[in-house]
């Protein structure tokens, strides 16, 4: 492998990914390599992706240090190349996010110390990040650390008008305080019951 990812360079990957939902990040072996490496072969690549795909998911949010990459779906999938080079491919919550290069830093950063220092990391956009590639313990994370995960959308629709029950007691008495919380992502709420404030992941 001879490409290294260029922290905070935007790399883009070179091909797009085939993954329908980040909620658990996929694995891609090309029938070429297949086809030549051999059932051990494979089976091997598989294992070597699967330690990366790992190690990569394993990362925190730096916005949400409560739940890593691979339980919000930023992590899309682990790729092998024609040419045996690997790709980390990850998808941000929105293209302008702030953090997205911090968490590319934090990925090529953990996958060296475990000693891949020859993996790309590299951004997708399409299709783009959606808050139903949060998984259930994600969700259950964000609701445990003070913040009412989005609401599941259905057929990329969002409802006009949806329940947002409070973290702290469970109370669906909420009321929006601003559109925007501690980050983009986030709207600041208030439950009428507790009298709480709190963080809402909003829907995308």
């Amino acid at each position: 492998m001879n490409e290294r990812v260029v922290v905070g360079s935007g790399h883009m990957c070179a091909q797009p990914t085939t993954t329908t939902s980040g909620a658990a990040a996929g694995s891609s072996i090309p029938d070429e390599i297949a086809g030549v490496a051999g059932v051990a072969g494979v089976a091997e690549v598989a294992e070597i992706v699967a330690r990366i795909a790992a190690v990569a998911g394993a990362v925190e949010d730096p916005e949400l240090p409560q739940v890593t990459i691979a339980e919000l779906g930023i992590l899309r999938e682990v790729v092998v190349g024609e040419h045996d080079g690997i790709e980390v491919r990850l998808t941000p919550t929105y293209s302008g996010c702030p953090a997205v290069e911090v968490i590319e830093a934090e990925v090529h950063r953990a996958l060296a110390a475990a000693g891949f220092d020859d993996v790309t990391v590299c951004r997708v956009l399409s299709p783009p990040w959606t808050t139903d590639w949060i998984t259930a313990e994600g969700r259950r994370k964000l609701a445990a650390g003070g913040i009412a995960p989005p609401a599941r959308q259905r057929a990329g629709t969002q409802p006009v008008t949806f329940v947002v029950r409070c973290p702290h007691c469970g109370s669906a008495d909420t009321e929006l305080v601003s559109r925007f919380g501690s980050t983009a992502c986030k709207a600041l709420r208030r439950c009428r019951s507790c009298a709480e404030p709190f963080d809402h992941f909003k829907p995308l």
